[in-house]
């Protein structure tokens, strides 16, 4: 505003200079006086649209960087359920009790004791049905009524 503040002297002192009839130079001051209070106005109008504007899309931005935010911890869950392997909880049941308890999977723990009834309980990480022999469960545990994999159906 500094710069239109020296424009607008430097023109009240050109028109003071040149116009040497006193009527004449306060008809162009009043005529000027009111061309600019328009421009002033439109110019003020201006900037405050152009605050607005920038107010609805600060307003968007903060929505969108919520969503983007809310959408990177989904993101992140779905990451840790899929690539994580800490954590990862295994359901057992008691083969002398049927107590329901869960362990983390590690893979490196060979046995595990019954939080209900203490008694111990192989832990086979395998997957593999087969016993030692090579034949299979042998149905012997307590609580087990035997392995046969063929009853599925």
């Amino acid at each position: 505003m500094g710069t239109l503040k020296n424009e607008y002297k430097s023109f009240l002192d050109d028109i003071e200079k040149n116009i040497k009839n006193k009527e004449d130079l306060e008809y162009v001051r009043g005529r000027f006086a009111s061309f600019l209070d328009v421009v002033l106005d439109q110019m003020d109008y201006i900037m405050d649209y152009k605050k607005e504007e920038m107010d609805k899309l600060e307003a968007t931005q903060n929505k969108l960087s919520s969503k983007i935010s809310q959408m990177q911890q989904v993101i992140d869950n779905i990451e840790k359920d899929i690539y994580t392997e800490d954590g990862f909880d295994f359901e057992i049941v008691c083969p002398y009790c049927d107590y329901e308890f869960i362990i983390d999977v590690d893979e490196n723990k060979t046995e595990i004791a019954c939080p209900e009834c203490q008694n111990i309980i192989e832990l086979d990480w395998s997957g593999d049905t087969e016993g030692e022999d090579g034949k299979g469960c042998s149905g012997s545990c307590h609580g087990c009524q035997g392995c046969d994999e063929d009853d599925d159906m």
